[in-house]
């Protein structure tokens, strides 16, 4: 089931994994597994990726983090197919995207000669840009039937849905906002006027899409086994600037 009909449908160049994603929850989608199950399963091979990071074993660790982007879109996928959205996966997903980013950066810091106020900086940026991405792309799905458990504007606590208890949907939403917030802030600041765009063009999207953590996931792989490693972080710092032109097209068209 897609997040968008078909007219709004783009070419996510972070979503690589949805296929095989759709495999997968096809086929626990009459097991006990739930989308938590999946969720801590992208954790473990985040952590593996990481550990393969630290001990130079660069071909493994990329094989990892793109797993790490397949399971990461299996947990939405058995959400779906099993008809159970919850706010408790959701904001699991994305804690455990965040701290897991942070350890990545901070492995990479550690194998390479860069400065760890550099690797903090690579960090931020990479959340700045997902967070733009994530902001255009919920105002999309929010408005055009897609999902509605991620809200354009995360400021108060949902009311938990079926099957989840309100109690860890409470604590998850804090640990969520301590985390996110500040980077919500700043780019909502940036770009106030994004919901009341009637659309984002396709093309668009899709130049955006390179700001999905799958992407970021992808590349850093890529340049991990080609003998890139020195560049990654100033990488994402330099191409951090791609918030600003994104947003400027926005505003143009």
């Amino acid at each position: 089931m897609s997040k968008l009909p078909n007219e709004h449908k783009f070419i996510d160049l972070s979503d690589y994994g949805r296929i095989p994603a759709r495999i997968m929850a096809t086929a626990i989608k009459e097991t006990t597994l739930t989308p938590i199950h999946v969720t801590v399963s992208f954790i473990i091979s985040g952590i593996i990726a990481i550990i393969c990071i630290l001990n130079h074993q660069f071909w493994a660790a990329s094989f990892f983090l793109i797993l790490k982007s397949v399971l990461d879109a299996a947990d939405g996928e058995l959400a779906r197919i099993k008809d159970t959205p919850s706010y408790t996966g959701r904001y699991f997903d994305s804690i455990s995207d965040i701290l897991l980013n942070l350890l990545i950066f901070t492995a990479l810091w550690f194998i390479t000669d860069s400065h760890f106020i550099s690797a903090i900086l690579a960090f931020l940026g990479v959340q700045l840009q997902g967070t733009l991405y994530n902001y255009y792309y919920t105002i999309l799905r929010n408005r055009f039937n897609g999902d509605t458990t991620s809200r354009v504007f995360e400021i108060e606590t949902p009311i938990a849905l079926i099957g989840e208890k309100q109690k860890h949907v409470d604590i998850l939403f804090r640990l969520y906002k301590i985390l996110y917030g500040g980077f919500d802030k700043i780019i909502y600041t940036l770009d106030k006027n994004a919901p009341n765009s009637k659309s984002f063009p396709n093309w668009f999207m899709t130049a955006v899409s390179t700001f999905g953590l799958g992407f970021q996931l992808l590349l850093i792989g890529l340049m991990l086994v080609l003998g890139f490693k020195e560049y990654i972080i100033p990488f994402f710092i330099i191409y951090s600037v791609m918030i600003f032109v994104f947003i400027g097209i926005r505003k143009i068209f």
